[in-house]
This record gives C-alpha cells, sequence and structure tokens, in this order.
C-alpha cells in the first residue's frame, strides 16, 4: 500500500495557532487538502502529529504562506523543487478544493472564479454521456479531468502525460490518488504526439487539455489535430481547452485552432464558459 506524506496549509497551520490561542489541547485538522479529517493533538512545542512535532515557528512561517502546501516532516517542506531546468509547486486553490500546479510560477489550472476540480467537471461535461465509454485525455497534469471522466460513467480512461515532474507530485497530492489507484484508468507518460501517431485504438471521446501553445505547439498543430481525428470514432467529440480568446495572441489562437480543425474535419464551435473549442467528428 502507498504511504501518503500528511500534508499542511495556512488555513490549518492558522486553525492551529488560533486553538493554541484559546487553550485548545486538541484540534480537527485535514491533512489532506480537504479530503478528510482528523484529530490532532496540541503539545507546548506546537502540533504533535503521529510521531513528529510541528514546531510553533513552522506553523508561524505555514499560516503567512497563502499558496504554499508542506510535508509535515520534523521540519516542514514546502512541496516544490527544481527539475529540468523548471521550478515545479503544488498549490493551494483554496480552502478544501483542488490544489493546482505550478510551472515557473504559471499555474496549470483556472482557478480565476473556478475551483482546479469544477473546471475539470465542466470540460468533461462537455463530451456529452460517458456511460460506458473509452475516453483518451491528453496532457494529464494532476488528473482531475480523467478522474472526473471516470466518476461520469467512463469505462476505461487512457491519460497521456509527458512531464514525469508533474506526475511525481500527481503522485502526492491527496485529490489525485484515484488516478493511480482505479484499474480503469492508464496513466501514460508520454510524448503525445508520438503516442497517438501510433496508437491503433479507437475512443468515444477525447479531452485534449495541453500547455499554451508557446510551450507546446506540437499539440495544436493540423498534424496532431489529424492523428486525434483519426482514433476518435464517427460522431465522437474532441473538447480541446484553448483559453479565452479576444485578448492579444489569445484572439489568433483560438481561430487558428478552429480553423485547423475544420481542415481535418472537425465541426466546430467555441465554448466560452470553459474557454474550450467543442469539435465532432463528421
Amino acid at each position: 500500500m502507498v504511504s501518503h506524506p500528511r500534508l499542511l496549509t495556512c488555513y490549518e497551520a492558522r486553525r492551529v495557532l488560533q486553538s493554541r490561542e484559546s487553550g485548545d489541547r486538541f484540534v480537527e485538522l485535514s491533512l489532506d487538502l480537504g479530503v478528510s479529517r482528523e484529530v490532532c493533538r496540541i503539545v507546548d512545542e506546537g502540533l504533535l502529529v503521529g510521531d513528529v512535532v510541528v514546531e510553533w515557528r513552522y506553523l508561524g512561517e505555514i499560516a503567512e504562506d497563502s499558496r504554499g502546501v508542506y510535508v509535515i516532516e520534523d521540519k516542514p517542506r514546502r512541496l516544490c523543487f527544481f527539475a529540468d531546468g523548471h521550478f515545479y509547486a503544488l498549490a493551494v486553490s483554496g480552502e478544501g478544493h483542488a490544489p493546482t500546479v505550478e510551472v515557473d510560477g504559471i499555474h496549470m489550472h483556472r482557478v480565476k472564479d473556478i475551483y482546479p476540480e469544477e473546471d475539470a467537471l465542466q470540460k468533461v461535461r462537455l463530451l456529452g454521456q460517458l456511460r460506458c465509454k473509452k475516453v483518451l485525455d491528453i496532457c494529464t497534469g494532476l488528473g482531475y479531468t480523467s478522474i472526473q471522466a471516470r466518476r461520469l460513467g467512463a469505462c476505461k480512461v487512457v491519460t497521456i502525460e509527458k512531464d514525469r515532474n508533474i506526475l511525481a507530485l500527481a503522485r502526492i497530492n491527496p485529490w489525485s490518488r484515484i488516478l493511480f489507484e482505479d484499474p480503469s484508468i492508464e496513466v501514460v507518460e508520454a510524448d503525445a504526439v508520438e503516442y497517438v501517431e501510433e496508437l491503433d485504438v479507437v475512443f468515444d471521446a477525447i479531452l485534449h487539455d495541453p500547455p499554451t501553445i508557446k510551450i507546446a505547439g506540437e499539440l495544436y498543430s493540423g498534424g496532431f489535430y489529424k492523428s486525434l481525428y483519426r482514433v476518435l470514432k464517427r460522431k465522437g467529440t474532441l473538447v480541446h481547452y484553448v483559453g479565452r480568446p479576444g485578448r492579444g495572441m489569445g484572439a489568433k489562437i483560438y481561430v487558428g485552432v478552429m480553423r485547423r480543425l475544420r481542415a481535418v474535419g472537425f465541426a466546430v464551435s467555441f465554448d466560452r464558459d470553459t474557454e474550450c473549442v467543442v469539435a465532432v467528428k463528421v
């Protein structure tokens, strides 16, 4: 069985400090980013979690960090690291909500007026009825869209992620556990362009949520769209996140995506609520 580290955010640290001020000796906390709750003991030195004491000075520092997620150790460690020339961090989106992942300070989910798990659900719902359907999810990230697809009835989800560092954070993130525990979800660590090109499986629906075109231009190319068209069944739906059009380069990206999808045979429309192009194979 995989051992999952216990985690602290500013919300729980503040709750502990408030309990100390009130003279309480016990406090109910979530040590897995809101997934569950447990009662912990307050001792003279700080917060007792298992056999680890998180000292008051560290709790004070965590309480001031509105974005950080910390692994509980003798000296709490922020869940972030440099790897392969980039800086990765798991970041708080709101109390009791799924975290996002940041790469070089850029968050990989919509977080303005929406939480990551809600964003994922909205995108997956655009795929239509998924009961007993097979779904291809491109750019796994923390796995929220794959998980929502399963919850909405998909019998099989194949999800592709190129970045091993993102998958490393997903394995620690409590909101991503189902991704690695559900046998109906297959996580593939591979280059999506190369992997899809070699696929000989047909899917009922495809969710494509790539990084920006500046980072991963190949995932916006006509050649890649042609591969997606090939592995999607007739009348199947492709949902492609592109971001909000009408803001500088955003407008050109949006128009170009729709043009290239039409060129390979898709009927396309744009959903402004989710900032996604919805393409149907005709």
